[in-house]
């Protein structure tokens, strides 16, 4: 009796879905915070579909940019707050801060997570 092949070809499409559901739930959490952030900087009209939508304009124009030695990331930077001033139809400062918020945020949640699961922060 022959045996099959030991991984079943539904086990990679299985992978692939739970990757697609991975990315959609980092693209959630990652909105999240910046809206917290355009909240917390003043922008009005910020909700979870432009903050994401601000999340997946930034990234691409980050990626794009960021492969440059040290110029990349600071144009890329400028490009993900450049995203995020045109989605919010807001000004190049408040942009900024919502930026720099939803860094701190996430920095300040990471942390708390770390505390919380007795993970040392000396290895973050």
């Amino acid at each position: 009796m022959p045996m099959g092949p030991p991984i079943v070809p539904g086990l990679f499409a299985a992978m692939g879905f739970m990757a697609v559901i991975a990315i959609l739930i980092a693209l959630v959490i990652a909105g999240f915070f910046l809206m917290l952030g355009a909240k917390f900087a003043g922008i009005e009209g910020a909700n979870l579909g432009k903050s994401m939508i601000a999340v997946v304009g930034g990234g691409i124009l980050a990626l794009l940019t960021g492969w440059m030695p040290v110029i990349g990331w600071i144009l890329g930077i400028i490009a993900y707050i450049w995203v995020i001033k045109t989605v919010f139809n807001t000004e190049w400062i408040k942009a900024t801060i919502a930026w720099l918020m939803t860094i701190i945020v996430e920095i300040l949640v990471v942390f708390v997570f770390a505390l919380i699961l007795g993970i040392s922060t000396a290895f973050l």
